[in-house]
């Protein structure tokens, strides 16, 4: 059974990459956008610093340009943009083709989203090189830390991924998903750190980010390869991604079960 869905991630991988080189200009788009927001955030908080000494909350210029550049790289790891799309597969009948295979369709959507992800670090590392140099961020974690950073990530991935798709297949009973999707990305943007650190955020803000799986997904490998996290800390995080993870793949399969049956394609 192993081999049986290597075989088929091999197969899929090797599609997907070979479509991802034929719309070139577009993945290129896509990654502009995913640079120039962090760049514009981290811009304005070193204004924000500059006007207050230096210092904003417990970071300085140097800690707000690694904690930014940090998480563009982990942003672009851990995104998905499969709940965008599940929409249109319903309405336009798209979905027809994924439902007659003989594997779940988020497996496709998985391979898709890392085929995209290979090819696009020919553009992600140079850039992040290049305004490393720029920013002069400050970063010295421990050893330890870059070795749990790689797993922190995959298991963010996989908590954002296994979230939204349960949200996409809302798209099953709302004819559009958009404003949804939109609420999704607003509450994200503050509560998973991506439009400033956790730590800046009021109080009880930061008891909302904590108490929500948002800051899994981003903030928790940023702040563990800034050197933000005791041990501790770092095993609790491993600990509610590895949950949410669970929570989500269940979620996913059982509100599957029900979509794919009240399914039914454009005239029909």
């Amino acid at each position: 059974m192993r081999a049986w869905f290597g075989d088929i991630y091999r197969t899929l991988f090797k599609i997907e990459l070979a479509v991802m080189f034929q719309y070139r200009a577009a993945v290129v788009i896509w990654l502009i956008g995913l640079v120039l927001q962090p760049v514009i955030y981290l811009v304005v908080w070193l204004t924000v610093a500059e006007t207050e000494g230096g210092r904003v909350g417990d970071f300085d210029a140097g800690s707000l340009s690694a904690y930014f550049l940090i998480m563009m790289v982990v942003n672009h790891a851990t995104f998905s943009w499969h709940m965008w799309e599940m929409g249109y597969r319903v309405r336009s009948g798209s979905f027809n083709s994924l439902l007659v295979q003989p594997l779940h369709p988020f497996h496709r959507d998985i391979i898709q989203n890392m085929a995209y992800k290979v090819l696009s670090l020919a553009i992600v590392v140079p850039v992040t090189a290049l305004l490393w140099w720029f920013f002069e961020p400050t970063l010295t974690p421990d050893p330890w830390m870059w070795l749990a950073l790689g797993p922190a990530i995959a298991l963010a991935f996989l908590v954002r991924f296994f979230f939204e798709w349960s949200l996409a297949l809302l798209a099953f009973w709302i004819t559009d998903t958009s404003g949804l999707n939109n609420l999704y990305m607003a509450l994200f943007f503050f509560l998973a750190g991506r439009m400033a650190p956790i730590s800046l955020l009021p109080t009880w803000g930061q008891t909302i980010a904590n108490a929500l799986p948002f800051k899994l997904m981003l903030a928790f490998p940023v702040e563990l390869v800034m050197g933000r996290l005791t041990p501790q800390q770092v095993m609790d995080g491993f600990l509610m991604q590895i949950l949410w993870i669970g929570l989500g793949w269940l979620t996913v399969h059982l509100v599957w079960s029900r979509a794919s049956a009240r399914y039914s394609a454009v005239g029909a």
